[in-house]
């Protein structure tokens, strides 16, 4: 075979399925643009000025842990307090990556590194749901990234938006709470059986009830209690014949 007639390697970006994946993640983009604006407003409103909110919405890249450390920064709670409740609400990304582990693990770890940063909530509910066979295949990574892509930019443009803009907008607007009605949207987009659902609700009871605690301790309540009964239906014996 002649060097003229070797196939060369299509770019990530020019495959078919990196313009599905943006295309899919396009009709969701206004919704994680809105929530990213909240964050970078939330950001700034709660202290930690220009720079740091920046570096954080750069580097951190996690919306609802963000939102819910902003509080206890502002309020100058222990550094442990912080880390604890970030870890606590981004521990679903430990589930996300076991499951994405049969795709991905045969990738250099530099790349598996990549992809660890850039992943997130639709992201996987997309990809599983184009993907839903736990195996290999060469479509799976520029599909990823196409959805990567959109979704990315969709939350840091608006995320420095909102940093940039934070002055402009009202206190009075009650952005704590549309911050509150963004994460529901992303919640419910993840409730699709009904362990998924009792866990919502038993962790929704246990914030309530626990309300009371101080530094806000009753999210990290409410996710163990959320942890402890998805745990306990996943082992229930009737569930384990269902997925036999």
């Amino acid at each position: 075979m002649s060097p003229s007639t070797v196939a060369l390697p299509v770019p990530t970006w020019r495959h078919p399925e990196f313009r599905r994946g943006a295309r899919e993640m396009t009709g969701i983009a206004l919704g994680i643009a809105a929530w990213g604006m909240v964050t970078g407003v939330a950001m700034v409103k709660s202290g930690l000025g220009v720079p740091l909110s920046v570096l954080m919405s750069l580097v951190v890249y996690a919306g609802s842990a963000q939102l819910a450390s902003l509080p206890l920064i502002a309020s100058g709670a222990p550094i442990w307090v912080v880390w604890t409740t970030a870890l606590c609400v981004n521990l679903r990304f430990v589930i996300f990556s076991a499951q994405w582990r049969p795709y991905f693990a045969h990738l250099p770890l530099s790349m598996r590194l990549r992809v660890g940063y850039f992943t997130a909530d639709l992201n996987y509910v997309l990809f599983m749901r184009r993907f839903p066979e736990p195996k290999p295949a060469p479509e799976q990574l520029p599909y990823f990234w196409g959805g990567v892509a959109t979704n990315w930019t969709s939350w840091q443009s608006a995320s420095l938006a909102g940093i940039f803009l934070a002055d402009l907008v009202p206190t009075h607007w009650g952005l704590g709470f549309a911050g509150v009605i963004a994460l529901l949207g992303v919640s419910y987009s993840l409730l699709h059986d009904r362990a998924s659902w009792v866990a919502a609700g038993v962790a929704s009871c246990a914030a309530v009830a626990a309300y009371a605690l101080p530094l806000r301790l009753n999210i990290v309540v409410a996710i163990a209690a959320a942890v402890a009964i998805a745990l306990l239906i996943d082992h229930a014996p009737g569930r384990r014949r269902v997925r036999r």
